[in-house]
């Protein structure tokens, strides 16, 4: 099991992998959308923004994604939501585990709006 430094290093990897990614792929990127990241084994989500071409966390949570029926009412529920293993986030930003595969046999989930999922398409 990944700690939760190591997820955090993987998803500034990612953001410099978005920012040195070909124009199409930075164009997807380039949305302005709220994004959490939960990690299912460590029980902790990462929260932010995905904007100019990369991803910026800006929190930490102890639990599951933030939104309707938690009893933190306060915070909002992502437009983008991940969820997977603190495993399955390293070896995904490695180059390790394909994407496509691991959302088919469900290893991660994806919640996003359909114009959201028709966008992010090009990074996936």
């Amino acid at each position: 099991m990944a700690t939760t430094q190591e997820c955090r290093a993987a998803l500034d990897s990612l953001s410099e992998q978005l920012a040195a990614a070909p124009a199409e792929v930075r164009s997807a990127a380039a949305l302005d959308r709220s994004v959490s990241c939960h990690l299912k084994d460590l029980d902790v989500t990462f929260a932010g923004r995905l904007r100019s071409g990369g991803i910026e966390v800006t929190d930490t949570l102890a639990g599951p994604h933030p939104g309707p029926g938690r009893s933190d009412t306060h915070r909002q529920k992502a437009a983008i939501r991940l969820t997977m293993t603190s495993d399955d986030l390293v070896a995904l930003v490695a180059g390790e585990l394909n994407f496509a595969h691991a959302w088919a046999t469900r290893r991660l989930t994806l919640d996003a709006s359909f114009r959201d999922l028709l966008t992010l398409r090009k990074l996936l």
